[in-house]
């Protein structure tokens, strides 16, 4: 999964692509089948609804025309604070969002969505899948999403004010000596305490099996016997989990760049670290091919070692931006980052490392904000802090201190020569989080499901293709498709093999041939 300081997506190019951020997650390989096999599998809830659960399944949800939304409907649900403890006094209200089936042809039910993260907007993400995934789809399914509790619009999770939020995001993530340990410790203890402070009766209750039981609500509340679900990146931990939780009640699920459940925090983490690397090598293969490739024209070796240099300049001396703030090397590093996501961020990228290079870091910094969702005016969504409180509760920290920070360095510096150090760093945050962890890793083998579709991409940068395949390993209906590709994810992004295979799954439930490669 992902932590605060490297996000998991944003802007509109990262929420199409899926949201999935770095800090606590990994890349390249999933974790060992050893550790695999050693995990404890999930449980299955009763099949029955509870009593003291039947009043939020029979609620009614009154759908209005959304204001800013044209052509869609917009509504709230209630959720219990705490599943095992319900109580009316305490209820949460999620938003919930629909847009109906457009036709022609017989109406399937509703699909549900969503991006990712932790800590993505799906309301936000459906504004985009309710027009832009293909026609086929959206002509027999009401397209639908909730925001996750703690997201967006859902009782948003709120830990610092903006310019505080600034200076965590700009703080060295590659310390060089005592004192600037000392600082990123203090940014993030600071960002802990924001959290407890401004949102402590949350932080408890934001889990991804939360997320998924509120979901089973939204479900039934839709009239949906089954659920039909597109989950990406995060979406699809949640979409697993449901599986597991609810096995009789899949539909027709697809995970696209998928998550391995039974991966600890710092597998993730030091995995995701060499999903980037790849990402990066692709994007370098393709610069130094170009006259004006800003990274040189020699290698990839060698565009690496010019990317090395830039970062250890704007740790040495920030960048001016043409605003009052400066491009320091964390910010640097996550505006580079952030375009590992879409291959249509790359002439972008190429732009920003050139004007850097000039003594001009304003086009990364803005892919910097991008990658933190922060708008032009200053204001933050509240994506990271919505990630760092799921990621922390959903599993022990990956790091417990600066000195196992250190210890981890050259693992990362393995698994990533360009990005190592800022990911093992960065995975640092859970270890002060006022909230001690509910979940653990497990396997997600939802026996008894219908087949399960996962999606996995080559050189995904944020969700290494080993997860999908680990996922659908452990799942017991679960078939792997596969896209030898680039980006973050595959499905409804141009790919017509993709889309044949996930679209004939979602209108006929019939999958693709377990192994399937576009």
């Amino acid at each position: 999964m992902d932590t605060p300081r490297l996000l998991r997506t944003s802007g509109t190019v990262l929420a199409v692509a899926g949201l999935l951020l770095s800090a606590c997650t990994t890349g390249g390989t999933s974790h060992s089948a050893a550790a695999t096999s050693a995990a404890q599998s999930l449980k299955a809830l009763p099949t029955d609804i509870p009593q003291d659960l039947r009043p939020y399944y029979e609620q009614k949800i009154s759908w209005q025309s959304c204001k800013d939304m044209p052509g869609m409907q917009c509504g709230t649900m209630k959720a219990p604070l705490d599943y095992k403890h319900p109580s009316g006094g305490t209820d949460l209200t999620l938003a919930v969002a629909r847009k109906k089936a457009a036709g022609p042809g017989k109406r399937i039910g509703s699909l549900l969505v969503n991006p990712g993260g932790p800590g993505g907007s799906a309301i936000d993400y459906l504004q985009y899948a309710a027009f832009g995934y293909p026609s086929a789809v959206t002509a027999r399914y009401d397209m639908a999403a909730m925001d996750p509790r703690g997201v967006a619009r859902s009782e948003p999770i709120v830990c610092l004010p903006d310019k505080q939020m600034d200076t965590f995001a700009a703080t060295d993530v590659t310390p060089d000596n005592q004192a600037e340990i000392d600082k990123l410790v203090a940014e993030d203890k600071a960002f802990a305490k924001g959290c407890q402070q401004r949102s402590g009766k949350l932080l408890e209750h934001v889990t991804t099996v939360d997320a998924a039981r509120d979901m089973d609500i939204f479900r039934s509340l839709l009239g949906d016997a089954k659920l039909n679900y597109v989950g990406k990146s995060y979406g699809t931990f949640i979409g697993a989990t449901y599986a597991g939780l609810f096995p009789k009640r899949v539909g027709h699920l697809v995970l696209d760049g998928a998550m391995d459940p039974a991966a600890s925090a710092l597998e993730s983490s030091r995995a995701q670290a060499g999903g980037f690397e790849v990402a990066f090598d692709a994007f370098a293969k393709d610069c130094v091919g170009r006259r004006d490739c800003p990274l040189g024209t020699k290698s990839t070796a060698d565009a690496g070692r010019h990317l090395d240099a830039l970062l250890r300049s704007l740790d040495a001396k920030p960048l001016p931006t043409g605003s009052s703030r400066k491009l320091t090397e964390a910010l640097g590093a996550s505006g580079v980052i952030s375009a590992m996501y879409d291959q249509s961020m790359w002439p972008t990228l190429r732009t920003g490392l050139a004007k850097a290079s000039k003594g001009d870091g304003s086009v990364l910094l803005r892919l910097s904000d991008a990658y933190y969702e922060r708008d032009n005016k200053g204001h933050f969504s509240n994506l990271m802090y919505a990630n760092a409180a799921v990621n922390c509760t959903d599993l022990p920290p990956a790091l417990t201190s600066p000195e196992a920070a250190d210890r981890a360095v050259s693992t990362f510096r393995e698994a990533s020569p360009h990005f190592g150090d800022n990911l093992a760093w960065s995975s640092l945050i859970c270890a002060y989080w006022p909230v001690r962890p509910i979940g653990h890793p497990q396997r997600i083998e939802a026996r008894g499901a219908a087949p399960i579709l996962v999606v996995g991409t080559t050189r995904d940068p944020a969700t290494p293709y080993g997860w999908a395949k680990a996922l659908a390993e452990q799942l017991d209906s679960g078939v792997l498709l596969t896209y030898n590709g680039d980006g973050h994810t595959a499905y409804a992004r141009g790919n017509d093999c993709i889309d044949t295979a996930v679209n004939t799954y979602l209108l006929k439930g019939t999958p693709p041939a377990h192994g399937k490669t576009c």
